[in-house]
């Protein structure tokens, strides 16, 4: 039976959308649900702001009146204006094992992106690099952590029969929480303590948080526009707002670090316990219990999820990276935790996978990007 691909138009035709994932990954082990209240947000243009400013165009496959398949295509506008760029992204991508599915869904978005006047397609990608981005294609043995991708193996095979080729990769490193400080950043942490003439901020309740939260993502915006790092917008005070309020519930305040110049952020970094086990237990879903679940999961984990982090570019190179480390690192420690995963390095950022490295870090997953010219 032929593959029939419908654009989502309503409210049914979204639960459909936001919902095929667990029915194509039931029973598989390291897969972890979305949390559904946020995915229903997501996918809301009255709710998420980037649909304000990109083209989007959501789409379910059927074979008959099963749905087989899905997919979204995002034109990041801000984005191609501030790189001067006709890029599209396809990012959701989920089916079955079926190459006829995997291009259908994959050339309706190329068709709408090219009369869109786009001349290359990435993905999987979304609206932002806040966004789950790149599939797994190392290290399928390790659960999935929050905001990333968990794809089957065979995936990646079916999209490069479609023509699609590396773009960029992300290393993942695991990092044994040191039982004490190594004597190098030992010394390097007292020099630049020092020398430098830094204030730490640090937390202990999320309603001290939230005045930090515009000036946090105001220093994202700043740095991350000024190390050109891939697939970044910068954020209005919305979306800031919005990031925020997405995370927040979920973030334990200890492990949230500021540094201040003269009052001024200069350097953040974010990390949250990993509450994928209790994800997978409530299913995803919040109520009536689930909520219950997650935070017993938060509270019993052994793993820190190192989330988000920037230190403003003049300020490299002086030590915030120690101090910044070694504040998480005593965090860690007083908290029981026992190892740390990194989240997304790019392959090209060798200082940064270098510094894992020296900290004994242990590449355990990678993630790809692909690319196609249209």
């Amino acid at each position: 039976m032929d593959i029939e691909i419908r654009e989502v138009k309503t409210r049914r035709d979204l639960k459909k959308f936001i919902y095929l994932p667990e029915k194509i990954h039931a029973g598989h082990t390291n897969w972890v649900h979305p949390i559904y209240v946020d995915e229903w947000s997501y996918f809301d243009p009255k709710k998420n702001e980037a649909f304000s400013y990109c083209d989007t165009i959501i789409l379910l496959a059927y074979r008959g009146e099963d749905v087989v398949g899905r997919i979204m295509g995002v034109i990041n506008s801000r984005y191609n204006e501030h790189k001067n760029e006709k890029t599209a992204r396809f990012g959701y991508l989920e089916t079955w094992e079926e190459e006829e599915v995997v291009r259908a869904l994959l050339n309706h978005v190329e068709d709408w992106a090219r009369e869109k006047g786009m001349t290359k397609i990435v993905g999987p990608y979304g609206f932002s690099d806040q966004d789950p981005e790149g599939f797994l294609i190392e290290g399928f043995e390790n659960r999935a952590t929050i905001a990333t991708y968990y794809n089957f193996e065979w995936m990646t095979a079916l999209v490069e029969k479609q023509g699609y080729s590396k773009d960029v990769d992300y290393f993942v490193y695991k990092l044994d929480v040191p039982k004490e400080l190594p004597e190098f950043y030992k010394r390097i942490y007292e020099r630049a303590t020092r020398k430098g003439n830094y204030k730490i901020i640090e937390f202990r309740k999320r309603k001290e948080l939230k005045p930090w939260i515009v000036p946090i993502f105001t220093l994202m915006n700043e740095c991350y526009l000024a190390g050109n790092i891939y697939g970044y917008a910068p954020l209005s005070e919305k979306e800031m707002k919005d990031l925020a309020a997405r995370y927040l519930p979920v973030i334990d305040p200890r492990f949230v670090k500021v540094v201040l110049v003269k009052d001024e952020p200069v350097s953040f970094f974010i990390g949250i316990p990993d509450m994928t086990e209790g994800i997978q237990k409530a299913r995803g879903r919040l109520f009536p219990f689930g909520f219950l679940k997650i935070l017993r999961a938060a509270k019993k984990t052994k793993q820190l999820d190192l989330l988000l982090g920037a230190i403003k570019e003049k300020y490299r190179g002086r030590g915030i990276d120690v101090i910044m480390g070694v504040k998480i690192i005593i965090s860690a420690q007083e908290a029981g935790m026992e190892i740390m995963d990194t989240h997304h390095e790019l392959e090209e950022n060798v200082k940064v996978r270098a510094e894992m490295q020296r900290m004994g870090g242990k590449l355990y997953k990678k993630f790809r990007v692909y690319k196609k010219d249209l």
